[in-house]
C-alpha cells in the first residue's frame, strides 16, 4: 500500500539527460520519460471526455510529440 504513493524523483540532470535520449530516439529512455509522468497522465485523463483508454494514448502521442519538437518549434 505504501508503495502506491511513493513518486519517482529525479534530478533535473537526469531528466534533462532523458530527454534529450529521447530526442535521439532512444527507446529505453521514452519509456522512462513515460513511466515518470504515468502518474499524472492517468490523473489528467479522467476529464477528457473519451475512453480512458483513448484518453492515455492521446495525452502520451501529446508528450511524445512535444518531446520531439525542436527547442526552436516550441518557443
Amino acid at each position: 500500500m505504501e508503495k502506491e504513493n511513493v513518486k519517482k524523483i529525479i534530478t533535473d540532470h537526469e531528466f534533462l539527460e532523458l530527454l534529450q535520449a529521447a530526442k535521439n530516439n532512444d527507446h529505453e529512455s521514452i519509456l522512462a520519460l513515460i513511466d515518470l509522468f504515468k502518474k499524472d497522465i492517468l490523473s489528467i485523463s479522467r476529464y477528457i471526455h473519451l475512453p480512458k483508454e483513448d484518453a492515455i494514448s492521446e495525452i502520451t502521442l501529446e508528450i511524445l510529440e512535444f518531446i520531439k519538437r525542436s527547442d526552436d518549434e516550441i518557443i
